[in-house]
């Protein structure tokens, strides 16, 4: 019998013979202290049920905290984790611009940063096109699968020593911020709120989420959503309906939409900063992050 997400989630976080915390494989041993930030390439176990060993790169603060450090798990969007221009050479070098820029914003300030690639290991590695949504396999569903693989990453993340495995934040970008989005739903059995995400963040999602919470939709912990007016791929008009359910049921959802900004409108190529809505919306989305996760990822 296939298992639902939320049970799947729910076995996996509240096992006692699979702790949360537990340590996952990983391909590279751990950096020094002194190290400087870089990629590394990881590998853990998504929470699906195949259990698909996922691929994933690794950053780290440069200074890391003596009382352990917060972490951020990155969700890719339809492209993948890898350039465009990446010709077929997948590697940590060949990450994309705007996955790079993240991971060094969240680890310069004190964070480890975790891009996970959920394409790559299921035979996707140059992600999709725009229009194809009705056509991606079922193996990478933004909605019943990719949020298992944020638990992976989540897991693994709290058998590394130096993080703080009480304060870990989701971040997702396009199809990964719907997946962050379906992560974040207060659906699953357990006190996900000690057990899940401190808090997420979702950049231009998707905001139908399949219909699977047409009976409402409410989160187990803080999210903030970012999406602009002129976006060519999904909707704000969904998103302003599904925050409005949400904040009406009492969870702490917030929506900011940026009047004549772009989908992907943090994308630091120099043809989407050329775009002034999309200039101003990148620079404000960059000053709010930083202070949201200071707050929600703060020690208890």
């Amino acid at each position: 019998m296939k298992r639902t997400l939320s049970a799947a989630i729910a076995a996996a976080l509240m096992g006692a013979a699979s702790p949360v915390w537990a340590m996952q494989a990983a391909a590279v041993a751990p950096a020094s202290a002194s190290a400087p930030a870089a990629a590394e390439r990881v590998t853990f176990r998504s929470m699906d049920a195949p259990r698909t060993e996922l691929v994933g790169y690794l950053f780290r603060p440069a200074a890391p905290s003596p009382a352990g450090a917060p972490a951020v798990v990155l969700m890719h969007g339809r492209g993948g984790v890898y350039s465009s221009l990446a010709n077929g050479v997948y590697e940590a070098s060949t990450l994309t611009r705007r996955l790079k820029f993240w991971a060094d914003y969240w680890t310069d300030r004190g964070y480890y940063a975790l891009i996970v690639d959920s394409f790559g290991p299921r035979g996707y590695p140059t992600g999709f096109a725009a229009g194809t949504y009705a056509t991606r396999p079922p193996e990478i569903n933004e909605v019943t699968v990719r949020p298992l693989d944020a638990y992976g990453a989540m897991r693994f993340l709290r058998g590394l020593d130096g993080v703080a495995d009480d304060r870990i934040g989701l971040m997702g970008f396009s199809n990964g911020a719907s997946a962050t989005l379906a992560a974040m739903a207060d659906d699953k059995p357990g006190d996900m709120g000690r057990l899940g995400f401190r808090a997420g963040i979702a950049l231009y999602p998707g905001c139908g989420l399949q219909n699977r919470f047409r009976q409402g939709y409410k989160t187990y912990a803080p999210v903030q959503v970012f999406i602009g007016t002129a976006d060519e791929e999904v909707s704000p008009e969904s998103c302003r309906r599904l925050v409005e359910r949400a904040r009406a049921a009492g969870a702490p959802v917030e929506l900011t939409v940026y009047e004549g900004a772009a989908h992907g409108f943090d994308d630091p190529s120099r043809s989407r900063q050329a775009v002034p809505a999309n200039a101003a919306a990148t620079q404000d989305v960059r000053q709010r992050l930083g202070a949201f996760f200071e707050t929600q990822l703060a020690p208890r």
